[in-house]
């Protein structure tokens, strides 16, 4: 059992930091797309070695600790970003299970853990600390703000969050998101069955991975970096794996949530093999996870910033009450199916 999760483990490590490091190549192309313009062609063949180079100069920056920082907490934060968006990641299914001499082996790290969604929950939570402790911790006024607007913002927006994920629940009637998946199965994918509650949740999930319209914590207009402001080297680049780590989690959240994981419909009533279903259904779950972050990149680069007053009065005025609103709706949904 050790062994194999230490196996799921390295490969899930793997795929997402070599997946981290193309996204930022992915995301400079879709900009100049978008924009009109030539994005990377020169590092390599087509760009491809553009990674490797932006890896190559951070690793080679000074790493600069400013005087008036709280060094230890300083440090710390960076790595409770990272730790977080790589957590998520252990329980969630990227596959049915595959059978090898007889045995069945999960395609999940933690494939035992029946109360995925308050999982999901309570790391959520957890991961505005590292932001808030890197903007205290730096002792600039820019990292301080931006710190203070990512838990203000976080906070708010994890209300909203928390709204769209109970209506999954109720359809459901699990935690478990193997069990959310096997819902969807036999009863419809939860987008249609709750469109409001996957709006609500996608806008959330902007806000919390700090991604435009909702990258006030950054701003770099008015706060410079905002909560990096003071980071460098290294230190620097676990905030940027973090924040596109981040958006992969949030991608494969919302395709297990909502999209019906690595479900494809009608595949199970062809007589397949199996493994060749599994290994179609984690191709399939890889596609719907590209497709929400292409979305996010494409809306990064065609909304403009909210000013903070607006981001606050969506969250609060807005969100919260559609999403009470969402509630009653799958709870008459429920009834009526019933």
């Amino acid at each position: 059992m050790l062994l194999e999760a230490l196996i799921k483990i390295v490969l899930v490590l793997f795929a997402v930091l070599t997946a981290v490091s193309y996204l930022v190549l992915l995301e400079r192309w879709i900009s100049a797309w978008l924009q009109d313009r030539i994005g990377p062609n020169r590092v390599g063949p087509l760009g491809l070695l553009q990674p490797l180079a932006d890896v190559l100069k951070l690793l080679l920056k000074e790493d600069i600790e400013p005087s008036q920082s709280e060094k230890w907490i300083h440090w710390l934060a960076p790595v409770i970003s990272i730790v977080v968006a790589f957590s998520v990641l252990a329980i969630i299914p990227f596959g049915s299970s595959i059978v090898l001499d007889g045995k069945s082996y999960s395609l999940a790290i933690a494939s035992n853990i029946n109360i995925g969604v308050l999982y999901i929950i309570a790391l959520t939570s957890v991961g505005v600390y590292g932001i808030t402790l890197a903007g205290w911790s730096s002792g600039s006024k820019y990292s301080l703000l931006g710190g203070l607007r990512s838990s203000a913002q976080m906070i708010s927006y994890e209300l909203t969050l928390g709204l769209g994920l109970i209506s999954v629940v109720m359809l459901c009637g699990t935690l478990d998101l193997g069990g959310i998946i096997q819902s969807q199965i036999s009863g419809g994918w939860n987008i249609f069955r709750a469109p409001l509650g996957f709006l609500l949740f996608l806008i959330s999930s902007f806000a919390e991975t700090n991604r435009q319209p909702f990258d006030l914590p950054e701003a770099e207009p008015e706060l410079v970096g905002g909560y990096h402001t003071e980071y460098s080297s290294m230190k620097f680049a676990l905030f940027f794996l973090a924040e596109y780590a981040n958006m992969i989690t949030a991608s494969a959240v919302m395709s297990v949530l909502f999209l019906g994981g690595w479900h494809v419909p009608f595949l199970n009533t062809m007589g397949m093999d199996p493994n060749l279903m599994a290994v179609i259904g984690i191709a399939v779950f890889a596609l719907k996870i590209f497709a929400f972050i292409f979305f996010f990149m494409w809306v990064r680069w065609s909304i403009p910033r909210f000013r903070y007053d607006q981001l606050m009065n969506l969250g609060w005025k807005v969100l919260l009450p559609l999403g009470i609103v969402n509630i009653v709706l799958t709870a008459l949904e429920k009834m009526w199916i019933l």
